[in-house]
């Protein structure tokens, strides 16, 4: 780890009302006191304790006044990095924000790189890796349930479970390997009956775990939401008001949309990505078709299907398109949405389909009638159970791997057991495991999976 002293703006970019710039390193609350008076000139930072906040003026080398400032004072380990860290809150204008780091860089600070600070906070014990992608998962959470799950695995209850886990198979391939030794006396250390109920359990656990990846990976990344149906009947109407903006070209004129429009927003606590889809319908036209094989590859993509339908015009086309939309969405949520009830007030809402199974709703998107009901039906469709302060939901791509690599050999620990396999091989099956579970903990690494994790940081954290 470089033992260099890193600074960074820890805040958003732009201008704010108050702006913090983080110091961490050997250095640091030396080299933020050569640019730092207290107005209380009996107090320097060298001297003063830990966790205490300072006011003064950041002065450069003319002894020019650049700011007045807060300084915050944490020492090592008892910070964020667990080194020495000083955190300046100034005024957030944009040029105080880069005089004040130019300042730190001529006194031997240098630029942290994209979550570095982070980086050393996991490579001095203040948390684990799960713990670490946590916190980039808590900065970008946009919805409640986003918010607990990232509270909760930076909290350490899916640490806590894997390391008991990963403590338990270390012991048993100890005393396996340890039975390698007394081979010629054929003695066993380790309880096999003990060490298959252990697998039973440890089996249970990662399964329920990796089943948790659909829950996590769509609340991380939005319950995605395909809006499909016949040109013209306003799906882009639709998604801008459900967006609550005109994200979508709205015109009478049949294939305005030729591409996939996709955005996000929270309902109910809820991210839902909406996918605007082309119109479905015979053409010649070849940009329009290529469009249309988009909407199919879309709905093979979304966990909820929006069929919108104009009651308006006659039902003839949507009959004939029903049993292709069925099969296309038989392994997925469908809510059939008839629109445009405005222009007919009178009209019978077609009952298209009498699966009970599937939501139908009558709306009037241009009107903004029946939107709230959509919204309740879309969060009841989506099914995402509520998420407790002790739930563990799995969001991260690369636990998932890691987790089911785990599974494998667990698996293989199992059918060793039946099989009565030799004390090295399944030595080498409860050793694979370990290794698997941590990588997802961070005790088993490589600079390699570190760079890429913490490259998706933002600087300043």
């Amino acid at each position: 780890m470089s033992q260099s002293t890193i600074c960074a703006i820890s805040t958003a970019a732009g201008i704010g009302g108050i702006a913090v710039i983080r110091v961490s390193g050997n250095n640091a609350i030396a080299n933020v006191n050569k640019i730092f008076r207290a107005c209380d000139k009996n107090k320097n930072l060298g001297d003063i304790q830990s966790n205490t906040i300072i006011f003064g003026r950041i002065k450069n080398c003319k002894n020019e006044i650049i700011d007045d400032a807060l300084v915050s004072v944490f020492r090592a380990p008892h910070s964020y990095t667990g080194e020495d860290t000083v955190e300046i809150s100034c005024h957030g204008s944009v040029y105080i924000q880069q005089q004040i780091l130019k300042l730190l860089i001529e006194n031997g600070c240098v630029l942290a790189q994209a979550g570095e600070f982070t980086q050393r906070a996991f490579l001095n014990g203040k948390m684990d890796l799960s713990q670490a992608e946590a916190v980039a998962d808590l900065i970008s959470s946009e919805s409640r349930a986003a918010h607990m799950v990232a509270m909760n695995q930076m909290r350490g209850k899916f640490l806590n479970e894997l390391q008991n886990i990963r403590q338990k198979l270390v012991e048993f391939a100890s005393l396996i390997e340890l039975e390698l030794d007394f081979n010629e006396e054929d003695v066993e250390f380790a309880d096999r009956r003990e060490l298959g109920i252990l697998a039973i359990n440890i089996e249970k656990y990662i399964s329920k775990l990796c089943k948790s990846f659909d829950v996590g990976n769509a609340i991380k990344n939005g319950i995605p939401v395909a809006i499909v149906g016949e040109t013209n009947v306003g799906k882009s109407t639709l998604l801008n008001i459900l967006l609550n903006e005109e994200r979508a070209i709205v015109s009478e004129i049949h294939g305005t949309t030729r591409d996939a429009i996709e955005d996000t927003t929270n309902i109910g606590g809820l991210m839902f990505r909406f996918i605007d889809t082309a119109g479905i319908r015979n053409t010649k036209d070849k940009i329009e078709n290529m469009g249309i094989e988009r909407t199919y590859n879309k709905i093979e993509q979304a966990s909820i299907v929006l069929w919108v339908i104009d009651v308006s015009q006659n039902m003839e086309n949507t009959e004939k398109m029903l049993p292709e939309m069925l099969e296309r969405c038989k392994n997925k949520k469908l809510i059939i949405a008839y629109n445009k009830t405005d222009i007919n007030e009178s009209a019978l809402i077609p009952n298209i389909i009498s699966n009970n199974e599937i939501r139908q709703i009558s709306i009037s998107a241009k009107e903004k009638l029946n939107m709230e009901l959509l919204q309740n039906i879309l969060i009841e469709t989506a099914q995402i159970p509520e998420i407790g302060s002790n739930d563990v939901i799995v969001t991260n791509m690369r636990h998932l791997e890691a987790l089911q690599n785990a599974h494998s050999s667990i698996i293989r620990i199992q059918n060793g057991l039946k099989q009565n396999i030799p004390h090295d091989l399944l030595a080498l099956d409860i050793r694979d495991c370990i290794f698997h579970i941590g990588t997802i903990t961070g005790s088993i690494t490589t600079d390699e999976i570190l760079g890429n994790i913490f490259s998706k940081f933002c600087i300043g954290k």
